[in-house]
């Protein structure tokens, strides 16, 4: 189970520095799903609308139209491109189990028939994504921890339905009640 970084007016993605004499920038991803970054697609950025000229993923690098120059580059080093969800729907195909962050957010956490809590945010640490829950209220009255992160592996989440808003967990309640 993955997520896209993407969201809303999200960064998903940096440039860097200028790479050789043609315009050439350092590219660094925000995202799981650089299939997105195509020659011609135009994304926002905090410098303005900026279109895709050339890109290497194998050398990192990327170049835009209207900055073909190493003088002109150099104007976009540590620019940040952002998507907003409608794109990066168009944009990433998921496979079976990807969910965007976006989607999963505001998600219900159920262990059994028990609602745990709601998801609120979503932390990336090495390479594993956590859930974190905002704990249900009467959960907190029980002297609960108001907030835990649960690993989203299949360890302990079974399923995600988005479009119900719900995601279903196993060993969840036993992370809470460590917290």
């Amino acid at each position: 189970m993955r997520f896209s970084m993407s969201n809303d007016d999200s960064l998903i993605a940096q440039i860097g520095r200028t790479i050789g004499l043609w315009g050439d920038l350092k590219f660094h991803l925000h995202t799981d799903f650089p299939e997105q970054f195509k020659v011609g697609n135009t994304y926002r950025s905090n410098r303005g609308d900026l279109t895709i000229a050339d890109i290497n993923f194998k050398r990192g690098i990327i170049r835009f139209i209207g900055y073909e120059s190493i003088d002109s580059a150099k104007k976009l080093t540590n620019t940040k491109l952002y998507a907003n969800e409608a794109q990066t729907k168009e944009s990433c195909d998921l496979k079976e189990g990807q969910h965007f962050w976006f989607d999963i957010i505001g998600c219900v956490v159920k262990q059994d028939d028990e609602v745990l809590g709601a998801i609120e945010d979503i932390q990336r640490m090495g390479d594993t994504d956590y859930l974190a829950i905002k704990t249900a209220d009467v959960l907190v009255e029980a002297g609960l921890s108001k907030t835990f992160l649960i690993p989203y592996i299949d360890r302990y989440v079974i399923k995600a339905d988005t479009d119900a808003k719900e995601v279903y967990t196993k060993d969840a309640k036993d992370i809470l009640e460590a917290s």
